[in-house]
């Protein structure tokens, strides 16, 4: 007969805080980091961890640590507890003020220095007392925290999943790769831009996750422009400086800078090729509702993408209107 653990007795909110983060981190030094502890400490943790299971939670590694069997199945109980902890102060939160509340958002890169600066002043405006938390992350990074509840929805580049995985997804907007660059670059002044004229410049191009770099590789095959002089960078604010202040061309998600494309600080520069379809939006949770700050937030960015659409720099999905043809490297007007 097994043996009783009693864990609903014996087990603390301690141990669970201490399993997701050395199950997150794969290392106890960066896990007491996390949660303020030193590392002695955290291995005693662990120590009463596996007496109370009677199980090795961890095995040792030349660096770092690693879930067992019964370490990952409880590191998955942790996460959902303690997820649920968080919904329920967030709903006794809701009870003190209404309008308040929080929502948590997982969100890709592109979509966090895309249409989230703007979707979060909107919602800061219209809803003052909502809170917001933002992980940024990898899809499949993400999805795990969706599933446990540790946010509440995702917002970016929708990626077909390698196998059908039961989470909805809404598209809203085409995030297209094309070519950026400052107004008054010399670009703008030709009668009509080909692909050997774009050879004059130098480009600069993101730093970016594999996926998405893989599809700006695509694109620049697609236009036959040469990356293997281009300057590289993973800083977003360095590469609007030197497009702004330098005859440098970008290759990237055109709404990577959709603020300065909207305050026409840059140009999408237009091109006669189809744009591979890169289809955006939300990724919601299987089975649970999202909390009133969460409805709040996706009506928010609704209002935004659409701002974004009537201004020629994307196309609209979704509910806005169907999905249609996909989207060329040049705006349906000069912005």
């Amino acid at each position: 007969m097994p043996t009783r653990r009693y864990l609903d007795q014996r087990l603390k909110l301690h141990h669970l805080r201490a399993l997701e983060a050395i199950a997150a981190q794969s290392s106890l030094l960066k896990a007491s980091a996390v949660l303020g502890i030193s590392q002695p400490a955290l291995t005693r943790t662990v120590q009463e961890l596996e007496e109370i299971v009677g199980q090795r939670l961890f095995d040792r590694l030349p660096r770092g640590v690693r879930p067992t069997e019964a370490g990952n199945l409880l590191a998955g109980s942790a996460r959902r507890i303690l997820a649920e902890l968080r919904r329920l102060d967030e709903a006794l939160d809701r009870l003190e003020d209404p309008e308040g509340g929080t929502v948590a958002i997982g969100t890709l890169p592109v979509a966090a220095t895309g249409v989230l600066p703007g979707t979060l002043t909107r919602l800061t405006a219209g809803h003052p007392g909502i809170r917001v938390r933002l992980e940024q992350g990898r899809t499949e990074d993400l999805l795990p925290k969706l599933a446990a509840g540790e946010i509440d929805l995702i917002v970016g580049r929708l990626y077909e999943p390698a196998v059908p995985d039961g989470f909805p997804r809404e598209p809203l907007w085409e995030e297209p790769i094309s070519i950026l660059a400052r107004p008054g670059h010399p670009v703008f002044a030709l009668e009509a831009v080909t692909l050997d004229a774009l050879r004059r410049w130098d480009l600069i191009l993101p730093t970016v996750s594999q996926r998405v770099g893989q599809e700006i590789e695509t694109f620049l095959d697609m236009v036959a422009l040469e990356p293997s002089g281009s300057m590289r960078s993973s800083s977003y604010g360095f590469i609007r400086e030197m497009l702004l202040a330098t005859d440098l061309i970008a290759v990237m998600p055109r709404l990577m800078m959709a603020g300065d494309l909207l305050r026409g600080m840059l140009r999408v520069v237009p091109l006669p090729v189809p744009a591979p379809r890169r289809p955006a939006g939300i990724i919601m949770p299987r089975d649970r509702p999202l909390p009133p700050a969460g409805h709040a937030f996706i009506e928010c960015l609704r209002a935004h993408v659409a701002e974004i659409g009537q201004r020629g720099l994307t196309d609209i999905t979704g509910a806005h209107r169907e999905a249609g043809e996909s989207d060329t490297t040049e705006g349906r007007e000069r912005v």
